[in-house]
């Protein structure tokens, strides 16, 4: 094993598990039965089609179950019983994840086997596979390049293809983790690529419909991980590239205490990939997650259709579960401290970072703590999500949760002694309208009756889901008073602001953990949300014309001068709010979608001033389309050629009216059939118009769809339901509701403090690659009102949070001007069809570090240019994205930068849009595509670039990206060209001419030893076939000082030959290159066979390997 990804990402990582604070061992690429370690028991597999080790798995299964008087009572029956469960479970036709989920309750909680005559009455017992109390009990392996055979699969000779997981992770003998290593390297993707890869291996791309992977493998699997070493993300075998998380906090250790399980001599290249290796896999942190914080539940994936997924922690909730716990541990009660009980607190974490999972792994944890399983649990929550998650919790233990949803319930269920979870749950508040309709009876927040004192144990935990809302209620008040000795803690997504926040931290004590917007950011768990502000110019109405151009329509206002137009309009909601408002703000809401989130496939809300403004808004929005519609048929239609001719125009030469008809017109099939939506609550005195609005099913239907991706217009017929574009609502939905599709909120309603903090989340969550960002546009002004409720916040509990656009646009300034710097440019663009000029600038690229810095700075000019689009403000910089593209385009082909070169279609469909529609403009869409070196129009590629510095420069870079990919194959030869490669580089510096005549002539050697055609060697060595050629190489190099009579050259080639038909004999074996113990048989013959030669028998030792190194990478030749 060798390269850069072995050497900077794979080989530190084993070191660091492998460190004596860390306890696994190591070994690599066990294959069967035959392989054993030196002075260990076999590493027993049955073959590359077992993902088990059971030679270590029965021996720990001895070893973990013991009958009280310490005998074992575990048989080889009772053993196959145990691991035929642990591996065959899962309902029929379920898949890997019932499987998987079958396996990981036996995994957590053992399985029953026949019971033993004698002992406990015969009954059954259930066998334990993992000590999960004493970590240092079990056994903990790590392997490297284990190969599992692919079902089903075969490669082109006819023999089982395999997948080779770079490492997987083995307690007890069961595969727990599995890791996939990329290369260290700044170009984009490489992280992507192991997800990928991990997704394959686990046959989850369902894209692909033959058989990529090894189920049998995952069947066990808790944890994925793919890493860089500078990236490294954490999932489980379901998730999708989005759903993979940073680990930035190793808690408990510090960064000393990481640092401590290092000590190889990259791990500088490695610095994510060991906080996450510290945190994750340390032997016990392991078992902790495994036990109590992976979770299975059901997510929506299209309209109507849900599927089971497998979850794993994120960092910041491990340690909010442990800070919990402690404080649970070691916080006096309420009788010691003699006033308040000290063990609660709250749970601070941002909108959109798992707080309902928190909760679920809290509970789980507590379960499983010694002084802490004895706790009844009570939880005051609205959502039947959480409720639903924690019941499967509840039920996986063997307790059946209690659900109170009356008052009259909670004396009964409260007042039992049992160690029971209990939900308190609490009705949704959707208008005030709604409110006064409750019962009673019902438990909303300020009509529930007291109780008095129901159960005064110490041993009661009331975790309360959104803090912030319920505090302050009756129905929290009440339960203090019944439960007066029990702890409590606070889960918010949203700062507890203003003049409640002392009385939030009095209520539940001070914070346990805080997670903030800027983390949640900074960690990708969600997406930065932009701020726009907008009031419509008829609010003035003072006999100013409206102008009917887009750019026109509406302006942005200050703070200062919204308050003026509040003055002059004493009641400025009529005002907003009449109809003709509300069909121009609809108009431009309408066309502000179209020309941005529609195109990426994103989606929106409308929140309204009221229920009837919700529906009127509809109206409007559907008129708006209509309207829109009408004017690009109209421009496609007119003689004039108003359409065509925008479309001819360069993107940054059309008008802002002219950008939305080609903006609209791309999306026109799609355009004229979505639908807006209201969800608003019912009412008594409703418009009897409005009842499909408020029904809860309909309400349901439109979530769904809403929800769901636009579907291909050409698939819809008369009787399919309409997509659903954006929802309007009053105050529904603004909080608890989830859709990650949506990326923009138009808010036409005044809002403050928390309820405005969390409608503006509704368009953090991340949603793919694409979703860079979420945008809050704002008709109501109440930009004022968020940054007051924003700094109402302690400045270092408040990070994050919206952004003007004004200050992206700033950002893009600066980014222009980075960009220019590295390329040397002055405010003068060249003209990208000079091919010279633009290879001028691509030669300052040929350092690969300046290269690397390019890319970063391009990737960060073009995302926040894409966040703009298609804002005036972007019309200035839409030649120099397409410059800057293209120059890195011209970079990737020269520098042979095939796999980690700049790629137009990684960041939003309109940058790449713009980028490719430029290179087909010039007419160099075949010219600047990557070549390989054997490649049949490599020369012609070559000769057409304008310079000798460019032609020797594409020719270098293209033999050096050959070699080493292709230096296992023969590496004497391949030695010998990257010797001569570097020996031109340094005779011929900044002598372009000459550079070009000696690569011509390296080149075509290189791709003469590429072929079997070799001009350096005799002809009767050109003979032989390219692995043959590889061998006497490799033999002659070590035999010989360089100079070879005839009988020497004769007799190595006889023994060449003798060589190849040992491989070839070996090869008849269909695992030959996937098993150890058959490679270690092929190297003992040619070991045998150079040994009895008495040219190579004193090199023998270092030749065998070499050789079978060099049939290894030639097997096609066999």
């Amino acid at each position: 094993m060798s390269g850069p990804e072995y050497k900077y990402v794979e080989a530190p990582l084993i070191a660091q598990l492998t460190h004596r604070t860390m306890g696994w061992r190591h070994v690599v690429g066990i294959q069967g039965a035959e392989l054993q370690a030196p002075g260990a028991d076999p590493y027993i597999r049955h073959g590359a089609d077992s993902a088990l080790l059971t030679g270590i798995l029965r021996r720990q299964l001895g070893r973990l179950n013991r009958t009280p008087n310490g005998t074992a009572w575990l048989d080889d029956a009772r053993v196959a019983v145990a691991i035929s469960a642990l591996s065959k479970g899962g309902a029929p036709g379920g898949g890997l994840i019932a499987a998987n989920e079958a396996s990981t309750q036996a995994l957590i909680e053992g399985v029953a086997v026949p019971g033993v005559d004698g002992w406990d009455g015969g009954r059954a017992q259930k066998v334990r596979f993992v000590d999960w109390e004493a970590p240092e009990n079990n056994d903990f392996l790590v392997v490297s390049q284990f190969p599992m055979t692919i079902p089903g699969a075969r490669d082109d000779h006819g023999k089982p293809r395999k997948l080779i997981a770079d490492l997987v992770l083995f307690v007890n003998g069961i595969p727990l983790v599995v890791i996939e290593c990329k290369k260290l390297k700044a170009g984009q993707g490489d992280a992507h690529k192991a997800i990928q890869q991990l997704r394959r291996y686990a046959n989850q791309r369902r894209d692909s419909f033959v058989p990529e992977g090894s189920e049998q493998l995952f069947r066990t699997v808790q944890l994925t991980i793919a890493t860089t070493g500078d990236t490294a993300l954490l999932g489980t075998f379901t998730s999708r590239p989005q759903d993979y998380v940073v680990w930035r906090d190793a808690h408990p250790f510090d960064t000393e205490r990481v640092e401590e399980t290092t000590f190889h001599k990259h791990d500088a290249f490695a610095g994510a990939q060991k906080v996450l290796t510290a945190g994750v896999l340390h032997p016990h942190r392991l078992l902790d997650i495994v036990r109590n914080f992976v979770v299975f539940k059901d997510i929506e994936v299209s309209e109507g259709r849900t599927a089971r997924v497998k979850n794993g922690p994120r960092y910041q909730q491990y340690r909010a579960v442990h800070k919990a716990v402690e404080r649970l541990l070691t916080g006096e009660t309420k009788q010691v401290h003699g006033k308040d009980d000290q063990r609660g607190g709250i749970v601070w974490h941002t909108q959109g970072s798992g707080k309902s999972l928190t909760m679920v792994f809290l509970v789980r944890k507590l379960r499983s703590t010694p002084g802490l399983g004895h706790f009844k649990i009570v939880i005051v929550t609205d959502r039947r999500q959480l409720q639903k998650q924690l019941a499967e919790t509840a039920e996986l233990a063997g307790e059946k949760p209690d659900v109170i949803t009356h008052a009259s319930e909670v004396p009964k269920v409260l007042a039992l002694e049992n160690a029971g979870l209990v939900f308190v749950m609490i009705q949704k508040q959707q208008d005030a309208e709604k409110a006064r309709q409750n019962a009673a009876d019902s438990l909303a927040h300020e009509a529930t009756p007291g109780w008095g004192l129901i159960n005064n144990r110490e041993g009661i935990l009331i975790l309360v889901d959104e803090a912030h809302r319920s505090h302050g209620s009756a129905l929290h008040q009440n339960l203090m008073e019944s439960l007066p000795n029990a702890a409590r803690i606070g889960f918010t997504g949203t700062p507890i602001i203003m003049n409640r926040r002392k009385l939030t931290t009095t209520t539940f004590g001070e914070f346990i953990d805080t997670y903030r917007l800027k983390d949640a950011e900074d960690d990708g768990a969600i997406v930065p949300i932009y701020y726009e502000g907008h009031i419509a110019k008829g609010a003035v109405n003072e006999g100013e014309t409206l102008d009917e151009a887009f750019e026109e329509e509406f302006e942005e206002l200050t703070d200062e001068q919204y308050d003026e137009l509040q003055k002059r309009y004493a009641k400025s909601s009529v005002v907003l709010n009449a109809d003709d408002m509300i069909r121009r703000k609809a108009r431009h809401m309408l066309r502000h979608y179209v020309e941005g989130a529609m195109k990426e496939g994103f989606k929106a809300q409308v929140v309204a001033h009221s229920r009837g403004i919700a529906v009127r808004y509809r109206e409007a929005l559907c008129d708006a389309r209509d309207e829109l519609v009408a004017e690009v048929e109209k421009a496609a239609k007119a003689p004039a050629r108003t359409l065509g001719k925008a479309q001819d125009l360069p993107a940054e030469d059309r008008t802002p009216k002219q950008r939305l008809l080609v903006s609209a017109h791309k999306q026109i099939a799609l355009l004229k059939v979505i639908d807006f939506v209201p969800v608003i609550s019912p009412d008594s005195e409703d418009d009897p118009a409005w009842a499909s609005w408020s029904d809860g099913n309909a309400q349901e239907n439109a979530i769904t769809a809403f929800r769901s991706p636009f579907p291909n217009p050409a698939e819809l017929t008369a009787e399919s339901a309409k997509p659903v574009a954006i929802l309007i609502v009053r105050t529904m939905l603004l909080t608890g509701f989830d859709a990650p599709i949506e990326q923009v909120m138009y808010l036409d309603r005044r809002m403050r403090e928390a309820e405005l903090l969390q409608a503006v989340a509704r368009v953090n969550r991340t949603y793919g690659e694409k979703k860079q960002a979420g945008f809050v546009v704002d008709y109501a002004g109440v930009s004022r009102a968020l940054l007051d409720a924003m700094a109402a916040y302690a400045s270092d509990e408040a990070e994050g949070g919206t952004v003007k656009i004004e200050v992206e646009e700033n950002k893009l300034e600066h980014q222009y001007d980075a960009l220019r710097h590295h390329l040397g440019l002055t405010r003068e663009l060249i003209d990208p069809s000079d091919t010279a000029a633009v290879h001028r600038l691509v030669d300052t690229l040929e350092d690969e570090e300046r290269r690397i810095t390019y890319r970063k700075l391009l990737r960060a000019f073009l995302n926040t240019f894409d966040l703009l689009l298609p804002r005036e403000a972007t019309r200035r910089y839409q030649r120099p994205a397409k410059l800057f593209g293209f120059i890195a385009q011209v970079a990737k082909q020269r520098f042979s930068e095939e796999e980690d070169g700049f790629d137009p279609a990684a960041y939003g469909e309109r940058v790449a849009e713009l980028i490719n529609e430029h290179v087909k403009a010039l007419g160099v869409e075949r010219a600047i595509e990557p070549t390989r070196l054997t490649s049949d129009d490599f020369r012609t590629k070559v000769e057409q670039l304008p310079s000798s510095r460019a032609k020797a420069s594409m020719m270098a870079h293209a033999v050096r990206n050959h070699i080493e990919l292709h230096f296992q194959e023969n590496p004497v030869a391949y030695n010998r060209l990257r010797e001569r490669l570097e020996e031109i580089l340094k005779k011929y510096a900044e002598d372009w001419a000459q550079q070009l005549e000696a690569f011509e002539n390296l080149s075509q050697k290189t791709q003469d030893v590429a072929e079997g055609r070799d001009s350096g060697l005799p002809e009767d060595v050109r003979s032989l076939s390219k692995l043959e050629q590889a061998v006497y190489q490799q033999l002659t190099a070590v035999v010989t000082d360089g100079v070879i009579t005839d009988e020497a050259r004769l007799d190595l080639i006889g023994l060449t030959r003798e060589v190849r038909a040992v491989a070839v004999r070996h090869s008849a074996r269909k695992d030959l290159f996937y098993n150890t113990a058959a490679l270690h048989d092929l190297q003992s013959d040619i070991w045998m066979l150079l040994a009895v030669n008495d040219r190579t028998h004193p090199a023998v030792d270092s030749l065998a390997p070499a050789v079978r190194e060099i049939i290894q990478h030639n097997k096609k030749d066999l």
